[in-house]
């Protein structure tokens, strides 16, 4: 499999110039913020966000400044997006580091959020890039639909497979599905071929998410169990609903049941992991996470070949092939 060093090869300029932009945009008068913001640019992940935009745009020959402000507009909202989430969550930490509500309490993490959110608006309003907005709000208007509407079905515990791959396509593949739409729209590309570009990202996405959800039926490297992190919240993911579609009605109300007050046991998370694996929930999701990538691919295969397309295949592959 290859590396993400290996796959960001085609646009590691951009990327590294996309750093120093990055950080312009988030630039304030006020000293709090600069110092919050310069917290947040240090906790930086795998840059897979940016790494669409250009890989999309570099894949028709024509990185600019369009594609640098399209990547620098995602990453603002989606960061405004999880500085939120995390005061929503209650969460104190995010990919290791304290989160921003922990060290500066909520009130101070959810003007940052909305900070971020008006810095992304500006930066596409004051450049015209209104094509650009409309991809990426879109986006955002998806994600929020996908997160109240897995809050509403964790309440009951009710969720049917279709309603669990609309969840996703909102929460998660949208944003991807965004990245690959304004990497080809910056480059100057037809709506036809943006809208394809946005059904490749979409695809990859949910091969993403469904990997993700893999993740949480794999052994923790400390106890050798299941994490469980997706029970213990009540979020049903792919291997559950595949479970509870093949148990019969007895079985079904049990299992609900232990979600619904035991999902924070160790015991009892190990033993619905056990039950998932044992009746096929795994080798389900596996299956249906390989189906969303080859359609990705073969969406993508409709472009010519060049170096940028190679990389955006062995990301897709990165993706959904990696262990952590």
């Amino acid at each position: 499999m290859s590396t993400l060093k290996e796959i960001k090869q085609p646009v590691k300029e951009h990327i590294r110039g996309f750093e120093r932009y990055f950080k312009s945009s988030m630039k304030s008068s006020v000293p709090l913020l600069d110092k919050i913001t310069g917290y947040i640019l240090k906790r930086k992940g795998k840059q897979m966000r940016p790494l669409f935009v250009f890989l999309s745009a570099s894949l028709f020959g024509k990185v600019n400044d369009s594609t640098y402000r399209a990547a620098s507009l995602i990453e603002l909202l989606h960061t405004a997006t999880l500085v939120h989430d995390d005061v929503v969550d209650d969460s104190n930490e995010r990919r290791g580091f304290f989160s921003i509500n922990a060290l500066w309490k909520n009130k101070v993490a959810v003007l940052v959020g909305d900070y971020l959110l008006s810095r992304g608006l500006l930066l596409s309003v004051n450049n015209n890039d209104h094509q650009l907005l409309k991809i990426v709000s879109n986006a955002v208007k998806e994600m929020s639909e996908g997160e109240l509407l897995q809050i509403e079905k964790s309440r009951t515990l009710d969720i049917k497979e279709d309603e669990y791959f609309k969840i996703i396509r909102k929460k998660t593949a949208s944003l991807i599905a965004s990245c690959c739409a304004c990497g080809a729209k910056s480059a100057g590309m037809d709506d036809d071929t943006v809208e394809k570009m946005r059904l490749f990202g979409e695809n990859a996405g949910m091969a993403f998410q469904i990997k993700d959800d893999l993740f949480d039926y794999e052994k923790s490297n400390k106890t050798g169990k299941p994490t469980g992190i997706d029970l213990k919240e009540k979020k049903l993911t792919l291997p559950v609903i595949y479970l509870l579609n093949h148990s019969d009605p007895a079985a079904r109300r049990g299992l609900i049941r232990t979600i619904k007050h035991h999902s924070k046991e160790a015991a009892e998370v190990a033993e619905i992991a056990k039950r998932v694996k044992d009746n096929g929930g795994l080798v389900y999701a596996r299956q249906k996470m390989t189906e969303f990538r080859n359609e990705a691919l073969n969406l993508l295969n409709a472009f010519p070949q060049n170096d940028s397309r190679d990389s955006l295949e062995k990301l897709v592959m990165y993706a959904t092939e990696r262990e952590k």
